[in-house]
């Protein structure tokens, strides 16, 4: 990639870590440095019960989220270029259910027999994790790799807690609108530049008995995205980092209207039925298939159409940002930064080590992003890899005034549960939204112990 429009996009990226990871995990909160409180009674999760390695006589014990096809496919094939590389390595590949890791790897860490590598979501989780003791620094070799040069300022930003380098980033991703482009084109359908062109064209879709939105929430995360966009594009980013830093209150009239703008939509019909029941996935399938028109989802998403749905870029499906809503208020994007870091007791440290420098190479970087559908973080890796919507999307975020990591990212890990468990109950019962905001006000005021801004 040319330098001039990688610095546009690091210049555009900078809100991802100024405004989620440092006023939600980086220590620019006052709550934040105070422990977050324990689950009460009511609240508390059982732990799970964490999966045992796939061969614990490996030499190498890697440990990710990457567990739907898609992303358990694009792991082997990485693993299987650094096997080429190192073939004495016995290497354990072992993925994890999504929403178990997010509760097993603080665990994990801190048990007898942590991970040696494993993937993780730079912001607010990895700083929980750093301030936990469990993760080694990588300072060393960030410096022995050159990976300042390698990878833009803003990601290696998200790469540095409390002054030190924790993670290697392997791709990140953009959040917007993809679409059926056939169904767009047999209703005469145009992308919608405004919130009310987005609710024309979903009663468009519902006169032609379509339903406008496949939301596949079974696992609870893919609904935060909804809430991230309805908040940025009417509160606007700074106000959206102040509710993640827990100095906004959830029952403000802010959030309130987010979640009435969401109503309107799900009670006009315009969601594919039982959002809770099917996932990310199933969403998509559902949108490809023509089921219903629309899917707000990660950039991942392109890899999952085109490596196992076999869909053509351009003609099967296109993608669109989330339209403006207020006037005034500055453009947004919902991101996120898949990284990979070391166990602070790694068994297999240099081999672990090996992993991780393997991950920043133009190689690995490559057959990750191309796999998954994800945008490259490595400059060493040229745009031209990519099909022309990818780099339209890389376009994009360049001229995006800022970015911001998405909810469960942003804020820390024990409000991040209470809010996907609160958007869940949402998608369920629409109508209750004012119970549901009061009950994740109580659990801020328990997490941050701050009262909220007038």
């Amino acid at each position: 990639m040319k330098n001039g429009p990688q610095q546009k996009r690091l210049f555009k990226l900078t809100l991802l870590v100024l405004l989620s990871l440092g006023l939600a995990s980086c220590g620019s909160n006052p709550a934040a440095n105070s422990p977050p409180a324990e689950p009460s009674a009511a609240q508390a999760t059982p732990a799970p019960k964490l999966p045992k390695s796939k061969d614990p006589t490996a030499d190498l014990q890697v440990f990710h989220y990457f567990n739907d096809s898609l992303g358990q496919q694009s792991m082997e094939d990485v693993i299987q270029l650094f096997q080429q590389a190192n073939p004495k390595l016995k290497i354990a590949n072992n993925p994890m259910d999504h929403e178990t890791f997010k509760f097993g790897i603080p665990v994990m860490l801190q048990s007898d027999e942590p991970p040696d590598a494993f993937s993780y979501w730079a912001g607010a989780r990895v700083q929980a994790a750093v301030d936990a003791g469990g993760l080694q620094p990588l300072d060393e070799l960030w410096e022995q790799e050159k990976l300042e040069k390698v990878f833009p300022k803003v990601i290696a930003a998200s790469s540095t807690y409390n002054g030190k380098k924790y993670v290697v980033p392997i791709g990140y991703h953009y959040v917007a609108f993809f679409y059926n482009k056939k169904l767009f084109t047999t209703a005469g359908a145009k992308v919608p530049q405004t919130w009310a062109e987005l609710k024309a064209l979903a009663e468009k879709f519902k006169q032609a008995g379509v339903p406008a939105f496949a939301l596949g929430s079974r696992e609870r995360w893919p609904a935060q995205f909804w809430f991230d966009y309805l908040l940025l594009r009417t509160a606007g980013p700074t106000y959206r980092a102040e509710l993640m830093a827990g100095q906004r209150s959830y029952t403000a009239p802010e959030v309130k209207r987010v979640m009435q703008l969401w109503q309107e939509l799900l009670d006009a019909g315009y969601f594919y039925p039982d959002a809770n029941a099917y996932n990310w996935e199933e969403a998509a399938k559902i949108t490809a298939q023509g089921q219903a028109a629309m899917t707000l989802i990660g950039t991942w998403i392109t890899g999952y159409y085109k490596n196992t749905l076999n869909l053509t870029t351009d003609k099967d499906y296109g993608y669109f940002t989330f339209p403006l809503i207020d006037k005034g208020v500055p453009l947004a994007g919902v991101s996120g930064v898949d990284c990979f870091m070391m166990a602070k007791k790694a068994q297999h440290p240099t081999a672990a080590r090996k992993l991780l420098t393997f991950l920043a190479s133009p190689a690995a970087q490559k057959s990750w992003t191309v796999g998954q559908g994800a945008l490259p973080p490595s400059k060493q890796v040229s745009p031209k890899s990519y099909d022309p919507l990818i780099q339209r999307l890389l376009q994009e975020t360049n001229s995006m005034p800022s970015l911001a990591f998405n909810y469960d990212l942003a804020t820390t890990p024990l409000m991040a549960e209470a809010g996907l468990e609160g958007f869940s109950a949402f998608i369920s019962r629409p109508s209750d939204y004012l119970q549901i905001l009061q009950t994740m006000e109580k659990r801020r005021l328990e997490v941050f112990k701050a009262k909220p801004k007038p």
